[in-house]
């Protein structure tokens, strides 16, 4: 990249000049004229400014929200591709992102697309936002494609934002009491095991044995159970990504108790709220359920979209082979059995989304009012363990002092 002088002349006729960074100089005269100049002249000055540095970390939902409503708005106030993308990368704040729309702006000042340009980045964007950005080029309704994408990630981030919300409390009481119970078996086990030892306790009972074994592991081969931990989560994490493991982990995901029926009801919110929001955009169904099935978030109910999407391309209706595949409850199908039959698929999808939406919210209030309970009772548990195995020594030493104080009484009173 370079950097330009360039002399032109607006509509009145008045002249400017100024500079600005571009690939070439014709890169820079296409972006002047679509600017509504008159390009007079234009030379090279400097080498320009060098990409932005980053790229490390993650675009966040929250930022592509930002992105695509900010976008939006200044193609639908008149503003041109190129420029647009300059401004919205000079002004975020996000260096992995900023370096991407720069690289955008380059490739459309090339003559490519922007949904040929965004399907480089496939971990930002995902099929779902090329898809739209696509029917939006090819209707001429970009803006609008924007305005929904950016209402679709909020909805995603609002979903998402309720499920963490909802398992903060559960998670920060199980980090308190593993807390708790690290710090009783390391500093307060240990002074008990040399009062055991000086008042000549020899054999431990069996709840305290295990406490101080487990004191001993704490404190002697903590770096065992971290290996473990470790090698364990490597483990799942390659299982993961085999086709198996990936099906075997998808399965668990929905049949878990409590939890599985909370997964599938938020992959099948984020079903409907995506095949809405690809249909009302004027993606072609068979492309539509592609897209949905590559950002369910289960592969079985994904495989399930797929057989669907083969059915449907053999002339079948939608509704049908959703219901033989057995992942989708029969209020899922018949409301999109009514929605196709009336010609307000989407609309039937968006009620649907709605639905399920709600319904998330109510299992996670459900379920945080259930693990509360549970919790504190493991807790306690835990606690009470710790608390009766270090008195039982105790008690059982108590015990034979008084067993022994009463037999040296009798001998005495005999001896008189």
């Amino acid at each position: 990249m370079a950097t330009f002088s360039y002399t032109v002349r607006d509509a009145t006729g008045q002249t400017r000049t100024g500079t600005s960074d571009a690939d070439n100089a014709e890169v820079l005269r296409r972006r002047l004229q679509e600017q509504g100049f008159t390009v007079a002249d234009i030379t090279q000055t400097g080498a320009g400014r060098k990409k932005p540095g980053g790229g490390w970390g993650r675009v966040k939902l929250a930022d592509l929200s930002v992105f695509c409503r900010q976008f939006s708005t200044m193609i639908d106030a008149g503003v041109s591709l190129v420029r647009a993308l300059d401004v919205l990368g000079e002004q975020t704040q996000n260096p992995k992102l900023k370096r991407i729309i720069m690289d955008l702006q380059q490739e459309v000042e090339a003559g490519n697309t922007l949904s040929k340009a965004m399907s480089k980045y496939p971990k930002t964007f995902n099929n779902l936002f090329v898809g739209l950005v696509r029917a939006g080029e090819v209707g001429g309704v970009l803006e609008e494609s924007l305005q929904r994408l950016s209402g679709f990630l909020e909805k995603d981030m609002e979903l998402r934002r309720k499920v963490k919300g909802a398992m903060t409390y559960p998670v920060i009481v199980v980090c308190v009491a593993v807390g708790i119970v690290i710090g009783l078996t390391t500093f307060i086990v240990p002074q008990f095991i040399t009062l055991f030892k000086d008042l000549g306790v020899k054999k431990l009972p069996w709840m305290t044995q295990v406490l101080v074994d487990f004191s001993d592991f704490i404190k002697t081969r903590w770096w065992m159970g971290l290996i473990i931990l470790i090698v364990a989560y490597l483990a799942i994490r390659y299982f993961g990504t085999t086709r198996i493991g990936r099906r075997v982990i998808d399965r668990i995901k929905l049949k878990v108790p409590v939890f599985g029926k909370l997964h599938h009801k938020i992959v099948l919110a984020r079903f409907a709220r995506t095949l809405s929001t690809l249909l009302v955009s004027g993606v072609p169904i068979l492309q539509a359920m592609e897209t949905v099935a590559g950002t369910a978030g289960n592969g079985l109910i994904a495989e399930a979209i797929m057989q669907a999407r083969a059915r449907i391309r053999e002339g079948d209706r939608i509704n049908d082979p959703l219901e033989k595949s057995g992942m989708f409850p029969p209020m899922v199908v018949h409301m999109i059995s009514i929605g196709e039959e009336s010609g307000a698929l989407d609309s039937m999808l968006t009620k649907v989304a709605e639905f399920y939406e709600q319904e998330v919210d109510a299992t996670l209030q459900s379920l945080t009012a259930a693990i509360e309970p549970v919790l504190i009772v493991v807790l306690g548990f835990c606690v009470g363990f710790i608390v009766i195995a270090m008195f039982m020594p105790l008690i059982s030493v108590i015990q034979n002092l008084t067993s022994g104080g009463g037999d040296e009484t009798r001998g005495a009173g005999s001896t008189e």
